[in-house]
């Protein structure tokens, strides 16, 4: 697998968030307009009260190697805390920060923003996952499945808290477009329908998205698609390597 690659002015790397170097190879000196990151989100290690020892029924979920559990919420606000530092002085002063999250990460991730000078807080982006839909197509069974929060350091003249984008929520199947399972049904996949809403509000034509954790690639699909340019940065050499080959069928068709 190629370790970096740079396509026009798309930018990939197989390589820790964590790790300032890694946002310096991908930025090459530039501001992004938008943080758009997916990282993984606060799921707590689960024991056994009495024994201590490591318990989940949820076998399949745990085992997967795309996810990550934290001992305790602390630990996962200094995961933040050392990433979202590192993501954000490349990010430009009039730009905003788009964080998918959990439940439990939303407070994490909020105290960590304002603690870095973004304190523009606009709510949450709710995705409704499609779970079953009804043979007359009239009703559905959709539950929260994920929420992205949004941030800036000034305020932002698309969005304030009186005038959210038309659309501030979106209900999807998982695999909306059929891309999941054509890039090997990474298990935090999100639909081109999902991702589109907020890199069009709050972006152009021709700006730089930054993702931190591109999984296998959808976020940087959509941003190409799109006509932005990405910067891109995933831990996993697997994954990386997916991204990497989404990046460039996109980037030279």
């Amino acid at each position: 697998m190629t370790n970096f690659i740079e396509i026009g002015q798309h930018r990939h790397i197989n390589g820790d968030s964590t790790v300032g170097k890694n946002f310096d190879a991908v930025m090459k000196g530039e501001k992004a307009k938008m943080l758009y990151a997916d990282p993984p989100y606060c799921l707590l290690v689960r024991r056994n009260k009495k024994t201590g020892s490591l318990r989940d029924p949820k076998k399949a979920k745990i085992n997967h190697e795309a996810v990550t559990r934290y001992e305790n919420v602390k630990s996962y606000r200094f995961f933040t805390e050392k990433w979202l530092g590192e993501a954000v002085k490349h990010i430009s002063d009039d730009g905003v920060l788009v964080i998918w999250t959990n439940y439990l990460g939303i407070k994490p991730i909020k105290d960590t923003a304002l603690k870095l000078g973004y304190e523009h807080f606009y709510g949450e982006f709710l995705w409704g996952k499609l779970a079953k839909e009804t043979n007359s197509g009239n009703e559905t069974n959709v539950r929260l499945y994920e929420v992205a929060l949004v941030f800036s350091k000034v305020p932002m003249k698309k969005l304030t808290s009186a005038d959210l984008p038309l659309q501030w929520s979106i209900i999807t199947k998982y695999d909306e477009e059929g891309e999941a399972s054509k890039w090997e049904n990474h298990p935090n996949h999100k639909p081109f329908s999902c991702l589109e809403p907020l890199i069009r509000n709050f972006t152009s034509p021709g700006e730089r998205i930054l993702d931190p954790f591109t999984g296998s690639g959808s976020t940087p699909a959509a941003a190409i698609q799109l006509d932005r340019v990405i910067s891109g940065i995933e831990l996993r050499e697997n994954w990386a390597s997916i991204s990497q080959k989404r990046i460039k069928e996109l980037a030279k068709s």
